[in-house]
């Protein structure tokens, strides 16, 4: 079985908005692999976050993978703008959408990553009839709308579920893990099966944030033993 590719994106989220550009390059120094967006609108989440200005602001500040994460009522309606703006990933809420299927087809027909993610309280079998479609796969681990919440434990038998869904069908989406990831959290994520995790404050509000993320990356893995798939050999798949 495929170990975890132990991909790491920092949410910019927890980052500070009044020096964006140095936040960046802090994630770029650091060896991450992905910038993660979360937008959040007030109304599928209470509170709000940012959009695709956002995204074309740090689209000019680095040529890292951006992951929009669209926590929001009516994600279509804003596919364009994040077009737009440069993102590269394109995740959508389930729960959010009547149309599912049709909206995975319309982000990758624009050219980017279709992705679509879970709340705590859905389960994985609501998407049983996109799993062939989509590029990625984000399990919240965490009750979406506020940072620095811990992980809740039994959301990792949803990515060890879906892990097993992606080898008996021989699929190939990615698995991505979003809340509570750090140092006490990263060895159980790979475990399970994560493919990739997003790190807010465990990484922004860290003294060596590039000491941090190394850690989580190498979070059980002994001496001896390497993930079989590195972050540079995913880099060509996207």
């Amino acid at each position: 079985m495929t170990k975890p590719k132990r991909l790491i994106a920092p949410s910019i989220l927890a980052a500070d908005f009044g020096r964006l550009g140095h936040e960046l390059k802090k994630a770029e120094g650091a060896g991450a692999d992905w910038i993660h967006l979360d937008v959040m609108d007030g109304r599928f989440v209470p509170p709000i976050s940012f959009g695709a200005q956002a995204a074309a602001a740090a689209r000019r500040e680095t040529d890292l993978i951006l992951d929009a994460h669209l926590m929001v009522s009516d994600p279509r309606s804003q596919l364009d703008d994040f077009v737009n703006a440069g993102a590269d990933r394109f995740t959508f809420h389930i729960e959010a959408e009547i149309h599912a299927h049709r909206l995975c087809r319309e982000i990758q027909e624009k050219g980017l990553k279709a992705g679509i993610a879970l709340v705590p309280s859905t389960p994985v079998s609501a998407l049983d009839e996109l799993l062939h479609l989509v590029d990625q796969v984000l399990v919240m681990t965490v009750d979406p709308g506020w940072g620095g919440q811990r992980l809740i434990p039994s959301m990792l038998d949803k990515v060890r579920e879906l892990r097993r869904i992606r080898l008996k069908r021989r699929r190939d989406f990615l698995i991505v893990i979003d809340g509570g990831f750090g140092r006490e959290s990263a060895a159980d994520v790979w475990d399970a099966g994560a493919d990739a995790a997003v790190m807010g404050s465990a990484f922004y509000g860290a003294e060596d944030p590039g000491g941090e993320l190394s850690e989580c990356r190498r979070a059980g893995v002994s001496n001896q033993t390497k993930p079989t798939d590195s972050p540079d050999s995913l880099r060509i798949r996207d």
